[in-house]
C-alpha cells in the first residue's frame, strides 16, 4: 500500500459490517443446506415441520448463499479496497453501515417469506415481491456509495477491480428488476416461454454479472499485494472485463435447449457458452502469471490462499459449464445432479471461497490486529476445500448415473437405490462445510470484536 493511501483515514465500519454479515449467513446458509441434504437420505426427516420441508429449505439455502454469504463477503472486500484504490475516503460510512443493516433485513425477510410459503416459485427469484423491492433498494444503496466514492477519487487511473465491482452492482440491480418482473407484483412472472427466457437471462447473470465480477475483482486486488508483484497485464485485465460483459450476458438460454425457444436464441446461448473460455482464460493467464514463482507467498497468506484456490475452481467451473451447454452433452447432464454439482463449484467453490479469502485478507487490515486464530482459519480452509471438492465429484457421478438411466429409459425407482450411498457421502461432506462455517463465524467474531492479540 502506498504512502498516499496510508495517509488517508479509513473508518472501515462498512467493511466490518459486511464481513460480519457474510460470516453469519454462511453459517445459516450451510445449515439450511445440510438439512436439505438430509431430506434426500431420509425423506421423513423433520417432515411434520412445514416451514422447513425440502420444497422451502432448498430455495432458502440457495438465496442465503447467494445474497447472504457470497455477495456480502465480496462486497466487504470491495468496501475495503475501493477507497484505497481511489485514494480517498468512502463516500459515506453511515450509508454503508445502513446498507449492511438493510441488506440483512432484506435477506432475513426473504428467507422468512419462503419459509412461510410466500414464494414466486422461480429459480433464484423465489423472494416475494416486497422483498424484491428491498433487494433493489439494497443494491441501490451500495451503488450510490460506490459511484460517489469513484467520483470523489484523487487517483486518475481506475484499477481493474473498480471496473468489475462497479459493473457488478449496477448491472445486477438492473438485471434483478427484469428477471423478477417487479412491474407485475401480483405474479412476479410473465407467461409461458417469454417468462422462461427472461428468468434464465437473470438466473445465469446473477452468477456471471454479480458473483463472477466481484470475485475476480477481489482476486485482482489480493493476489498482487500478497505476492508483492505487479499485475502481469493491465491490457489483459480490461480484455477479460469487456469479453465477460459481452459474452456472459447471453448464455442463460442454454438451460432451455429442450423447450420451444427460438433457435437463433439457443444458438447464441450455445456459442457464447463455449466462448466463455475467452474471458476466463484471459483472467487466469493474467492472474496466474502475476503470481508465477510466488506460490510460497500465496501459501503464507491465508486470505491469498483462499483466493488462489478460488481461481482454480473458476477454471473447472468454466470448462464444465462450456461443455455442458453443448446439446449432445446436455442430453445426459441436464435436469440432474450434474447441474447441482456445477452450481456448487461455481457459486461456492469459486465465489464463496474467494469471498472467504477476501474476508481473511482484509480482517487484520480493518481491525489493526492479527487474526484471532490463524489455525482456525487454516482448518476452515481445509474443511471447505475437502467438502466442496467432494461435492463436485459426488454430484457429478450421481448426475451421470441419473442422466444415463433416464436417457436409456430406465425407471426412476431403479435409480434411487444406486444413488442413495452418494447422497449419504454428500451429507457428510456438507457437515464438514457446516463445521467450517461455524468455526469461521467464531474466528471472525473474535477477530472483529474480542481479539486480544497485539496490535498489528
Amino acid at each position: 500500500m502506498s504512502t498516499a493511501e496510508e495517509s488517508i483515514p479509513h473508518g472501515n465500519q462498512t467493511a466490518k459490517a459486511f464481513t460480519l454479515t457474510s460470516a453469519l449467513w454462511f453459517a445459516v446458509a450451510t445449515t439450511f443446506g445440510l438439512i436439505a441434504a438430509t431430506y434426500l437420505i431420509a425423506p421423513e426427516f423433520l417432515t411434520n415441520i412445514e416451514y422447513i420441508h425440502f420444497g422451502r429449505m432448498r430455495p432458502m439455502h440457495v438465496n442465503a448463499v447467494l445474497f447472504g454469504f457470497a455477495t456480502p463477503g465480496l462486497l466487504a472486500a470491495a468496501f475495503y479496497y475501493l477507497p484505497r484504490l481511489m485514494k480517498t475516503q468512502l463516500y459515506s460510512e453511515k450509508l454503508g453501515v445502513f446498507s449492511a443493516v438493510f441488506w440483512n433485513l432484506t435477506v432475513a425477510a426473504g428467507t422468512a417469506g419462503i419459509a412461510l410459503g410466500h414464494s414466486q416459485g422461480r429459480e433464484y427469484a423465489e423472494f416475494p415481491w416486497v422483498v424484491d423491492i428491498m433487494v433493489v433498494i439494497s443494491f441501490s444503496l451500495v451503488i450510490i456509495n460506490f459511484l460517489m466514492t469513484i467520483r470523489r477519487r484523487t487517483e486518475p487511473i481506475l484499477f481493474v477491480s473498480i471496473w468489475y465491482a462497479a459493473a457488478a452492482v449496477v448491472l445486477t440491480a438492473c438485471g434483478y428488476c427484469i428477471g423478477n418482473v417487479i412491474w407485475k407484483p401480483d405474479t412476479g412472472a410473465l407467461v409461458g416461454i417469454p417468462d422462461a427466457i427472461i428468468l434464465w437471462f437473470y438466473g445465469h447473470n446473477i452468477f456471471g454479472l454479480l458473483l463472477s465480477p466481484l470475485g475476480l475483482a477481489v482476486a485482482y486486488y489480493v493476489l498482487p499485494i500478497a505476492t508483492r508483484s505487479p499485475l502481469y497485464s493491465h491490457t489483459l485485465s480490461l480484455l477479460g472485463f469487456w469479453s465477460l460483459i459481452i459474452v456472459y450476458t447471453h448464455i442463460g438460454t442454454h438451460h432451455l435447449l429442450q423447450v420451444p425457444v427460438p433457435t437463433w436464441l439457443k444458438t447464441i446461448a450455445i456459442v457464447d457458452s463455449v466462448a466463455m473460455v475467452i474471458p476466463v482464460m484471459v483472467f487466469l493467464i493474467n492472474i496466474w502469471y502475476t503470481v508465477k514463482g510466488k506460490l510460497g507467498d500465496v501459501h503464507a497468506d491465508i486470505g491469498a490462499k483462499f483466493v488462489f484456490t478460488g481461481t482454480i475452481f473458476y477454471f473447472f467451473a468454466n470448462i464444465q459449464g462450456s461443455m455442458m451447454a453443448l446439446p449432445d452433452v446436455q442430453r445426459i447432464t441436464h435436469f440432474n445432479n450434474w447441474v447441482v454439482g456445477h452450481a456448487h463449484i461455481g457459486v461456492f467453490a469459486f465465489s464463496g471461497v474467494t469471498a472467504l479469502g477476501g474476508l481473511y485478507f482484509i480482517l487484520p487490515r480493518i481491525t489493526g490486529r492479527p487474526l484471532h486464530s490463524l489455525f482456525l482459519a487454516d482448518l476452515q480452509y481445509w474443511l471447505v476445500l475437502i467438502g466442496v471438492t467432494g461435492f463436485g465429484i459426488v454430484l457429478t457421478i450421481v448426475g451421470l448415473i441419473q442422466g444415463q438411466a433416464w436417457y436409456n429409459g430406465e425407471t426412476l425407482y431403479r435409480t434411487l437405490p444406486e444413488i442413495q450411498p452418494y447422497y449419504v457421502v454428500r451429507a457428510a461432506l456438507g457437515a464438514l462445510i457446516v463445521v467450517g462455517a461455524y468455526l469461521g463465524l467464531y474466528n471472525i467474531l473474535r477477530s472483529l470484536y474480542l481479539n486480544r492479540g497485539a496490535s498489528a
